[in-house]
């Protein structure tokens, strides 16, 4: 890692390990002196790599990590975003239909990160997020994707309107997801090219971006909690997308 290049930490075993396994560029891997159970598997694959290990104690963790931390820590070289253009050439390239998150002002790293996690499990192709006002990649974001952020493709535009426009001009369908707006995902035919389009924590959709929207959806709400958290919403609806993909194969 050059000196010019700004560093980042990641905390907990899956990022440390899956940035490993991902080739990022690792400075140094940190342990804690106590065992964790999964210790012996990353030391193999750090010297695998060449990667330098320190053992250091607790107190080196508990004044830099929340709670979680497990005694591992690394400081790696900071994240990647990738280009609009290349994160749209992907599924050409894989030769797979279009499919795509964007991320409305999402301001919460741990929302950020469980949506990373559902992306990449269910075959996103990439995230596209604004640079202002939201959450980018760091250490609790990487925390909550466990690792799932060193393999899903992660965008940052000045503006997700614009990335809407460069997506519509190309034939991905938008889909904005807002509470009590739009129908159930499983009433529309979400299996060609598309964008899933999902806002901020308490606000929701900016008017600006819903109104560049093709179609809306919402999930019901039969419960008395007449929302569910952001990142959890998301999971259903990368999902429901998947499913209805698989089920046209």
């Amino acid at each position: 890692m050059t000196n010019h290049q700004k560093s980042i930490w990641l905390y907990g075993f899956n990022p440390v390990m899956e940035a490993i396994k991902a080739g990022r560029q690792i400075k140094t891997i940190y342990l804690y002196s106590g065992r964790h159970k999964k210790i012996e598997e990353l030391k193999q694959e750090a010297e695998t790599r060449n990667i330098p290990l320190k053992i250091v104690d607790r107190p080196f963790f508990d004044k830099r990590f929340p709670k979680g931390h497990q005694g591992i820590a690394a400081e790696v070289r900071g994240q990647r975003y990738v280009p609009l253009e290349e994160l749209l050439s992907i599924p050409e390239r894989k030769n797979e239909t279009p499919f795509f998150v964007i991320l409305d002002l999402i301001e919460d790293p741990r929302n950020l990160g469980a949506i990373l996690r559902s992306a990449e499990a269910a075959g996103v192709h990439g995230v596209i997020i604004q640079k202002r006002r939201s959450a980018g990649v760091g250490p609790e974001a990487a925390k909550a994707s466990a690792g799932a952020s060193e393999h899903i493709p992660v965008c940052t535009v000045s503006n997700i309107k614009h990335a809407i426009s460069r997506m519509k001009a190309m034939g991905i369908e938008v889909a904005g997801a807002e509470a009590e707006v739009g129908l159930p995902p499983w009433e529309l035919d979400l299996s060609g090219p598309v964008a899933l389009v999902i806002g901020s924590e308490g606000k929701g959709l900016r008017k600006t971006v819903r109104d560049r929207c093709d179609i809306m959806l919402s999930l019901p709400m039969l419960g008395r909690v007449n929302s569910l958290n952001t990142s959890v919403s998301a999971g259903i609806l990368i999902y429901e997308i998947l499913r209805q993909r698989l089920r046209n194969r």
